[in-house]
């Protein structure tokens, strides 16, 4: 079972796919994500987000404030600015 996962800012989507973890950083502090998650809604604290795809890749992104939301395997990450690090992903 995977993740599925859609990270975006306020101009563009930034990154779609399937994970098998995602690990953020909240106010209240790092998270990790797994399948079967509890539903839970977050603020996310300006950091990375990094994005363990299925393939086996790692895929980063630095991210300003926004939210996280967890509901059913889909993980939806909403950031003000959000861009890739550069070498990650695709």
């Amino acid at each position: 079972m995977t993740l599925q996962v859609e990270l975006v800012s306020a101009e563009a989507r930034v990154w779609s796919g399937s994970a098998r973890m995602i690990i953020a950083r909240t106010t209240e502090g790092e998270l990790g994500i797994l399948t079967g998650h509890a539903p839970t809604l977050a603020v996310l604290a300006a950091g990375q987000v990094q994005i363990h795809t299925e393939d086996g890749e790692s895929v980063v992104a630095d991210v300003e404030d926004g939210f996280l939301s967890i509901d059913h395997d889909r993980v939806t990450v909403v950031s003000d600015t959000a861009a890739l690090v550069a070498g990650s992903g695709r």
